[in-house]
């Protein structure tokens, strides 16, 4: 299975890619990204949490081209047959394509999406590692595997001022991947009543 195959979220791309979860929505809604239904480990909790809507790592670099590409005017037919390339890479083929957009228009993957797609390679590998939803602890909210530390725990001390590194201090058998993916996982999935709070990775 390419690496491409994973279980991103529509709101997880977006905070990997940078952009607003509309764009995602919209481009899925276009037939542009392809979703496919699936669970992972952190998300056993809420309403269908064991069939939701799941995007693959090429959404990230496709988000993140059209975020450095605003210029450029594709159809949806040009969407689509980009995203279709996108997805027929493994990762590190991925890091280094170059896809044709338009005659003599020309995408480097890696040069123009390549920090996106890092980006989402660790925090794949980290949540995947690391971010659990347990039933009986913490009311199945998702936490760090082997404590009691929710993922939005660790969001609501960063929001209010403590840093990861503090953080990581005070919780030295953690790996700071650990905490940098349970960051982002909060973010990506507010606790219900809550708003998303989509942050903008530096271009």
């Amino acid at each position: 299975m390419p690496h491409t195959a994973a279980n991103l979220t529509p709101r997880e791309v977006a905070e990997l890619a940078g952009a607003p979860k509309r764009s995602i929505e919209k481009a899925v809604e276009e037939k542009v990204l392809p979703v496919h239904i699936g669970e992972i480990a952190a998300l056993t909790y809420g309403k269908n949490a064991k069939a939701r809507r799941f995007l693959g790592l090429e959404s990230v670099a496709y988000i993140a081209l059209m975020r450095r590409l605003r210029d450029l005017s594709l159809t949806i037919a040009g969407k689509r047959k980009l995203a279709k390339a996108l997805q027929a890479f493994d990762l590190p083929r991925l890091k280094s394509a170059k896809i044709e957009l338009a005659p003599s228009v020309t995408a480097d993957v890696g040069e123009l999406a390549g920090d996106a797609l890092e980006r989402a390679d660790r925090y794949l590998r980290a949540r995947d590692a690391w971010i659990e939803s347990v039933p009986g602890i913490k009311g199945g909210l998702p936490v760090i595997k082997g404590t009691r530390l929710t993922v939005h725990a660790i969001e609501a001390r960063v929001a209010h001022g403590d840093t990861l590194d503090e953080i990581a201090a005070e919780n030295p058998d953690l790996p700071r991947e650990a905490l940098e993916a349970a960051l982002l996982f909060a973010k990506a999935h507010p606790l219900p009543g809550r708003p998303p709070n989509i942050s903008r990775p530096a271009a």
